[in-house]
């Protein structure tokens, strides 16, 4: 027969426990560690959405943009993107013999991606011409559902699409909830994102801004169809952010959320409104669980963003400090 001591215990243990599943199902951020980064998010997102506050901020004016490569998914040890455009490469490379020599598609043959980092987006948005010109939106955006769905990462093994980090899942769903409206603005092929976006992120098509190729509208067997054409249209990428962002988005963003030198100029234009902003970089320092890079990296190089960020009251996310769980858990 249990005694009142027992009982006791057994009362303190439930109700223990069942504080600490309510303050976990209360917390929007479980994958964020707490500590300053996580408090300074959130209280941001409490001042601005708070009606009461003189910082509130109208639900329409709730814009928030992040990057893509390196802040919402993994981009080393290359881009995603210029993954998909190698297997392309290699299917033109008989008609394109001169590719065997040239950068960077050179390059992305020999498995070297520093010399295909040198190019940035502007270098994948070239190959993207090369190897796509003269392709419907259907069939393009076709072409990247196929691979993405099948295409795994050589370190992980894993599909892309699961190599999104979750605590970001979390704050974009976060932020939702609070009445912001999401947008991804990225050096990546916009076209290329568009395709993917909404199932993995909850991002919609019309909400990602990224690098993109002239294309027309044209009458194939009398039915209309988009062709790209091969010629670059815009770079969203460094100071071509904040230009997308004023063009496709036409608001200033309050909360902006990048990883590499490329998205300083987008931190920049948000920064310089007014009211209450928030800014953050994510610094990959985990090579245990993701990578280690910064300052010399051929991709999602962070290097000046470092020595300005004190300054500027950019908030530098340390990846393996700040992030109790990187990539979400697969059943």
């Amino acid at each position: 027969m249990r005694t009142n001591r027992q009982s006791v215990i057994v009362l303190f243990v439930i109700l223990i426990l069942g504080i600490a599943s309510i303050a976990s199902a209360a917390d929007p951020l479980p994958s964020w560690n707490e500590g300053a980064v996580k408090d300074r998010i959130m209280k941001f997102v409490d001042d601005v959405t708070n009606e009461v506050s003189d910082a509130c901020v109208e639900p329409e004016d709730r814009i928030a943009v992040f990057d893509n490569d390196g802040t919402l998914w993994v981009e080393q040890p290359i881009y995603p993107q210029a993954i998909f455009t190698l297997e392309k490469v290699k299917e033109l490379l008989p008609k394109h013999p001169e590719w065997k020599t040239t950068q960077p598609y050179k390059g992305l043959m020999d498995g070297n991606m520093q010399e295909v980092g040198v190019f940035g987006a502007k270098g994948l948005a070239e190959m993207l011409i090369a190897t796509y010109s003269g392709t419907t939106a259907t069939d393009f955006a076709k072409a990247v559902k196929e691979w993405i769905s099948k295409a795994k990462h050589p370190r992980f093994k894993r599909l892309y699409t699961e190599l999104v980090y979750q605590p970001q899942l979390e704050l974009m769903a976060y932020l939702r909830s609070k009445g912001f409206k999401i947008y991804i603005v990225s050096g990546g092929g916009r076209e290329f994102m568009r395709a993917w976006t909404e199932p993995v992120y909850g991002v919609p098509a019309e909400q990602v801004v990224g690098s993109s190729v002239v294309a027309e509208f044209w009458m194939v067997d009398d039915k209309p169809v988009i062709v790209r054409l091969p010629k670059i249209d815009f770079i969203s990428n460094k100071a071509g952010k904040p230009i997308g962002i004023y063009q496709q988005i036409g608001r200033r963003p309050i909360f902006a959320f990048g990883n590499s030198d490329g998205d300083m100029q987008m931190i920049q234009y948000t920064k310089a409104g007014n009211g209450n902003r928030l800014a953050l970089f994510v610094h990959h320092t985990d090579a245990e669980r993701e990578y280690a890079y910064d300052r010399k990296s051929h991709v999602g190089r962070l290097d000046k963003v470092l020595d300005m960020a004190q300054a500027n009251d950019w908030i530098i996310v340390d990846m393996k400090k700040d992030w109790k769980q990187i990539f979400p858990t697969v059943e």
